[in-house]
């Protein structure tokens, strides 16, 4: 099993005290900005990568996120490049570039750059992002998809093709021949993250691309998976469990109840804070906004189509209570008990790649270091010489 831990890389202070009600101000002002803190916020996050490549995790995630504390990457690549400097194995997952948002030859030609820079070492996803992104960029949530599909034509043909040119509905070019190219032949491995609208499945099956299947476990999950599986089959392709990568929340202690006791400060931060400043999640919304189709969970079974919602209050309205109702079932705790419980979700879902959050709510350096250390020793191993070898979710989907 591959093991990444996914890096939010959130300001590393709490805001919860610039609150107004239950809500963080969203645009945040520039006077609650510090500058020592995101200077130390990022030395941070680079030492702890190093510490990551030092103990032998596979990889590292980045992301991209517009004008909140929730992310500081607003440059995924920058981050990448400046990792790459600082690690010789790890592998650099961007999850991911958003394609709509940006130029797509330029994203191309730095992820070229960023594929040399790391001597091969680059997994490309790309995302279509959060509704914030698009207010922050000015581009109608209507054409997101559109866009995605554009730009990602152009940025694969830029790296794969001697000379190309290309008319499209929002961008244009002739007779263009990227230098540098990249490493990785014919390109670098492409992920795309899925939260569950029904489009991007069908996307990622036909171009037999892996996915990180939806933001929590269940029978969402499944669903996903079981989809995913339909529209590889449907073109030509068949999944394995190196097409799923999953994303866990991981927290090593000596109890459970110590670790609720360190970890639900800052998982409550990050749900009631920092996860929807200045964005929607809801899935109905998104509809009427244009980013989501009418159709799109059609494929979800009625018992998950709570979950496919996406509704904010389950996030904002996060207790204790139910942290540490949640924190029975998730992997947190001893060494053993995260191991087994790490394995038993990739083994429910069929996936051989985990992306590991150690990190969540602007956790103090000291502590995230000590999970990543405690993680290397306790769980990491164990994890690294299991192999998931079936996708459940998929057996009943025809070859």
């Amino acid at each position: 099993m591959k093991v990444f831990v996914f890096d939010l890389l959130a300001y590393g202070e709490n805001l919860d005290h610039l609150k107004a009600g239950s809500e963080l101000p969203y645009p945040l002002s520039k006077r609650h900005f510090k500058s020592d803190v995101a200077v130390r916020t990022y030395a941070e996050h680079l030492d702890a990568w190093e510490e990551m490549d030092r103990l032998g995790y596979d990889g590292v995630g980045f992301n991209e996120h517009h004008c909140s504390p929730y992310g500081l990457m607003n440059s995924p690549n920058l981050m990448a490049s400046a990792a790459a400097q600082r690690t010789k194995k790890l592998k650099l997952l961007i999850y991911g570039n958003l394609l709509p948002l940006h130029e797509p030859l330029r994203l191309a030609e730095e992820l070229a750059m960023l594929d040399c820079l790391s001597n091969g070492r680059l997994i490309s996803g790309f995302a279509r992002g959060i509704p914030r992104e698009y207010q922050v960029h000015n581009v109608p949530l209507a054409e997101s998809r559109a866009r995605f599909e554009e730009a990602f034509e152009i940025v694969t043909r830029a790296w794969t093709e001697d000379v190309f040119s290309y008319e499209g509905k929002f961008w244009s070019y002739k007779d263009v021949a990227i230098w540098p190219r990249p490493v990785q032949r014919p390109h670098p491995e492409i992920w795309i993250p899925i939260v569950g609208s029904k489009e991007s499945i069908e996307f990622a099956g036909k171009h037999d691309i892996p996915i990180t299947p939806g933001l929590g476990g269940g029978g969402l999950r499944n669903d996903i998976i079981a989809y995913y599986a339909k529209c590889l089959a449907n073109a030509g392709h068949r999944i394995t469990p190196n097409h799923l990568s999953l994303g866990i929340n991981a927290y090593v202690a000596d109890s459970k109840a110590q670790a609720v006791r360190e970890m639900a400060p800052y998982h409550l931060y990050f749900n009631r804070t920092l996860f929807s400043h200045g964005n929607f999640t809801e899935t109905a919304l998104q509809r009427q906004a244009g980013y989501s189709s009418q159709s799109s969970t059609d494929y979800v079974r009625p018992e998950n189509q709570r979950a496919a919602a996406l509704l904010r209050e389950d996030f904002r309205n996060l207790t204790l209570a139910d942290v540490e109702r949640q924190a029975e079932t998730l992997p947190w705790g001893t060494p053993q008990e995260v191991t087994e419980r790490i394995i038993d979700a990739a083994e429910g879902a069929g996936a051989n790649m985990v992306q590991i959050s150690l990190n969540r709510g602007a956790m103090p350096q000291e502590m995230f270091i000590e999970q990543i250390r405690r993680f290397a020793q306790g769980v990491l191993p164990a994890l690294q010489a299991h192999q998931v070898k079936r996708v459940p979710a998929a057996e009943a989907v025809p070859a």
